[in-house]
């Protein structure tokens, strides 16, 4: 199901996560749990993964994670401040020290000229540093693929945090 590249950056990103004792929280929308579901994919992941959240409609952004539901409707459930209160949210409610959070497009259909499929929003929060932010403007390029990118963009955050 995962490409090779990504199975080898999730390997990395355990391996260092372990190392430094760090613990993940994933908060996700667009990818429904693809980033905790690979790190399952590999022996020993109760070791990184504290939990995830698949938040995937707007009332269990607000509910599970604390998202307020005005920023949702001021900014759209796609949008930077979404993804940090998902960061933030996943934090809160876990016992992790590292929370990812993406949101995001993946088609097909959903998009509008401000925020065309493949728009994705991805927040990483780190107890002591500031939180980081990227948005993936990825285009139309299938479900599939925009969900793998979506994935790889999520790993390579998290090792800037890590």
């Amino acid at each position: 199901m995962f490409p090779d590249r990504i199975r080898n950056l999730a390997l990395l990103t355990m391996d260092q996560a372990m190392e430094r004792r760090v613990k993940i929280a994933t908060a996700e929308s667009c990818t429904g749990g693809l980033i905790a579901g690979l790190f399952t994919e590999f022996a020993g992941s109760s070791k990184v993964l504290e939990r995830g959240f698949v938040t995937y409609s707007n009332a269990a952004k607000a509910e599970v994670l604390g998202v307020a539901g005005d920023v949702i409707a001021d900014y759209g459930a796609v949008s930077e401040p979404v993804a940090r209160l998902m960061a933030e949210g996943a934090m809160e409610q876990s016992r992790a020290n590292l929370a990812i959070a993406v949101t995001g497009i993946a088609g097909p259909g959903g998009g509008t000229p401000m925020k065309p499929v493949g728009t994705v929003h991805l927040a990483c929060a780190r107890e002591n540093k500031a939180m980081i932010h990227e948005m993936l403007t990825l285009g139309d390029i299938g479900r599939h693929e925009i969900r793998m990118a979506t994935v790889e963009a999520a790993l390579n955050l998290i090792q800037v945090q890590i």
